[in-house]
């Protein structure tokens, strides 16, 4: 890996007082944010990228914890001394997402007004949502204009949001492996995936902190469902084939072969850090975005207000997200006049290709954070 860690990181918490109000017609009174900082912010306040996460990720985007240092950041090969993002030249704000459960205000909050965690109560939000508060973070932080907004996946989708909601607050838009809307295929894999937590007798309708239970069976096959999603067939092959743990079938409906054991750890350990009603909320907010909704379908409309430069880079064996939802992004783009970088990487790995390090990859969003660079210190 090229450059260095950032090192041990302290994440803090930032308290909102002001009301918000959401997309759906509901409002949250006060909110917390979970928040990491990386580098420093320049005089001139030019240099500041925010990097928005994807569905089962936080703030901590790089770096370690003093008393964890297992826990590193999940862009951790992407962000830092001397990586693509370069925290010697760039101020990186990583946050966790309203709704989130790794320290901002979520479902597993107390609600001040009953004394009780929100559970169910908690109101469903939109990624534009999430650009908005992530607009009050920036006032907080005394942050007009972001050099780079940047993520990938659902992280992307916030990166387009932000572009089309607030032009004039950043300069550059970076979306790795994600897609204008969601396809109705991906819809499904999503209502799979709630349905299983749904079905989960621990589940109570949402309000299972009361019961001192978590959902996990619902939660394992969620996330085993979402991870064959992640992965391409010809990864997968490699990774695993038809290896089996022993010679020869035993008739049985345990675990057998390697993929099937794979699986199972990974459900396992999902379900024991990530919340039920988060896994419903965010993949909610994944079904919802669609920028030209509200244009008859027109992306290049959609599209119309954005005034930043753009990235987008997608991989090749990304079947969730896969190339040419990129390149619809790219050229409603072309068509609105906007300067666009497009990067299609042929990498083996699907979807999770973008929280790897691909050289490749890794060169094309170095160089382009290299001329961002230049336009700080003008």
């Amino acid at each position: 890996m090229s450059g260095r860690s950032v090192g041990v990181v302290t994440p803090q918490v930032m308290k909102f007082d002001a009301p918000l109000e959401l997309t759906s017609g509901a409002s949250i009174a006060s909110y917390e944010l979970a928040v990491e900082t990386y580098g420093r912010l320049n005089a001139e306040r030019s240099n500041a990228v925010l990097i928005c996460h994807a569905l089962n990720a936080s703030h901590h985007v790089a770096g370690t914890y003093a008393d964890d240092p297992g826990k590193v950041g999940w862009w951790d090969n992407m962000v830092g001394p001397g990586k693509p993002v370069d925290t010697e030249r760039f101020f990186v704000v990583g946050v966790n997402n309203l709704g989130s459960c790794f320290g901002s205000t979520g479902p597993m909050s107390i609600d001040p007004a009953r004394g009780t965690p929100y559970g169910a109560r908690f109101p469903v939000v939109t990624v534009e949502d999430w650009v908005r508060v992530q607009a009050r973070l920036a006032d907080a932080l005394g942050i007009e204009q972001w050099a780079a907004v940047m993520g990938g996946s659902l992280g992307g989708m916030q990166a387009l949001s932000w572009a089309i909601q607030f032009p004039q607050r950043l300069r550059h838009c970076v979306a790795i492996a994600s897609a204008p809307r969601l396809s109705a295929q991906n819809i499904a894999f999503n209502e799979v995936a709630r349905t299983a937590i749904r079905s989960d007798p621990d589940f109570h309708g949402g309000d299972y902190y009361a019961h001192g239970v978590v959902p996990k069976r619902g939660l394992r096959v969620a996330r085993m469902i979402g991870h064959i999603t992640y992965l391409s067939g010809a990864d997968m092959a490699e990774k695993f084939g038809r290896a089996m743990r022993t010679d020869d079938y035993q008739f049985h409906y345990d675990v057998e072969f390697e993929v099937e054991s794979y699986l199972r750890y990974q459900g396992d350990k999902f379900s024991e850090y990530f919340d039920a009603n988060t896994y419903l909320l965010i993949t909610r907010a994944l079904d919802y975005f669609d920028p030209s909704r509200t244009t008859s379908g027109n992306l290049v409309q959609a599209l119309a207000p954005a005034t930043a430069k753009f990235l987008l880079a997608s991989f090749s064996t990304d079947w969730r997200f896969p190339p040419e939802r990129s390149r619809e992004i790219v050229e409603a783009l072309i068509e609105s006049g906007r300067d666009v970088a497009y990067a299609e990487i042929d990498a083996p790995h699907g979807h999770d290709a973008f929280l790897l390090e691909d050289p490749r990859y890794h060169k094309v969003v170095r160089a382009y954070f290299d001329n961002i660079a230049t336009e700080c210190v003008r």
